[in-house]
């Protein structure tokens, strides 16, 4: 199987199952890689985070970021490793003020219209995060041979969601008004959101990642007009401006909640592979969404916190759907903290065997 991506063509190195996958083959063993794979649920992970109080400050420290990044890859021998940051670093690289309160998650100085838009700083955002790309250099130094580096960013609405909301929101009543109401005004914001993303993308890719994802967490709130705007549209932007300078690197696309959307973003994005939440139905998703190229997902978190039967019986299901194509194993969505330790390696032992072993 190919895909259409430009950014699935060229050599791939051989050892690394994760990037055959992305550039269109088909595995016997499907490369597996976890969505916040490092992270509350790994006692190593606790250990380390309390040597920080400041989520943000942890994030800009090369030195716990690359244990954070290498902690799940010692445990589990995953395909790959991805980065270990936020997607609000970028917020915080273009001057918003961005911090993070115990129990209620990333709280921002809310930006609401032009007079927000003037207090953002594109300039000083190389240097603002230029520690994530010395964290970026130290894990592709200690990764074994074949295993992948995944660098990642927000895409653009997801981002901006936070921004314009001051944090996460249950309607997105706020940044929905700005786009619905003043879409040239917010379209100032995606645009700067965009340009900011392709630098950040570009210089982890410089750094040593050897493929990068986007995650656009709340794409699913929007009707498909929005989404084609706010979602489609930037994320092609980002995507066509990647492979300018680095051709050979995929991009996968990650719309959380796309729904009906889902073919529409795949051929219209240029994404090189699909992430797919766990609502999308594997036989679906090999009908409709693997014929156009690589696809990634999509066991339910809670599975993985279930364990057993239910777990094996679903990564079973998953499996035998898409391990005929080019498929990455992974989550609908991120490792949740309550999630056992055991429950992962007993995870990654199923995915090491042939789909027909009992």
């Amino acid at each position: 199987m190919t895909g259409s991506g430009a950014g699935m063509t060229g050599e791939v190195p051989a050892g690394k199952p994760l990037l055959r996958a992305l550039a269109g083959e088909s595995l016997p063993l499907p490369p597996v890689w976890l969505m916040r794979q490092a992270g509350r649920y790994l006692p190593e992970y606790r250990e380390l985070r309390r040597r920080l109080p400041s989520f943000l400050d942890f994030c800009f420290s090369p030195e716990l970021a690359c244990e954070a990044t290498l902690q799940p890859i010692r445990r589990f021998g995953f395909d790959a490793a991805i980065l270990f940051s936020d997607i609000l670093v970028v917020a915080h690289g273009l001057g918003q003020e961005v911090g993070f309160r115990e129990g209620e998650g990333p709280v921002l100085e809310p930006i609401r219209g032009a007079a927000g838009l003037r207090l953002l700083s594109p300039e000083a955002l190389p240097e603002r995060v230029a520690p994530v790309y010395e964290t970026v250099g130290r894990v592709a130094a200690l990764l074994p041979p074949q295993t992948a580096l995944i660098g990642f960013a927000g895409a653009p609405w997801t981002v901006a969601s936070y921004m314009v909301e001051g944090g996460t929101s249950r309607d997105f009543a706020a940044v929905k008004r700005w786009a619905f109401g003043d879409p040239d005004g917010f379209g100032e914001l995606i645009d700067r959101l965009v340009d900011a993303t392709v630098i950040y993308l570009s210089g982890q890719i410089a750094a040593g990642a050897e493929a990068v994802q986007l995650f656009d967490s709340w794409a699913g709130v929007l009707p498909e007009r929005e989404f084609r705007r706010w979602v489609i549209a930037p994320t092609r932007r980002i995507v066509q401006a990647l492979r300018e300078n680095h051709p050979k690197v995929p991009v996968i696309g990650f719309p959380r909640g796309a729904g009906l959307m889902y073919r529409a973003y795949f051929t219209e994005s240029g994404v090189s592979a699909l992430g797919l939440d766990s609502t999308v139905p594997p036989p679906i998703a090999r009908k409709t969404l693997q014929s156009i190229g690589p696809v990634q997902g999509n066991l339910d978190p809670q599975l993985l916190v279930a364990g057993g039967a239910a777990m094996a019986e679903s990564v079973a299901a998953i499996r035998n759907a898409l391990g005929g194509g080019a498929f990455v194993f992974n989550l609908g969505h991120g490792v949740v903290p309550e999630t056992p330790v055991e429950h992962v390696a007993e995870l990654v032992a199923l995915l090491r065997r042939p789909a027909d072993t009992p």
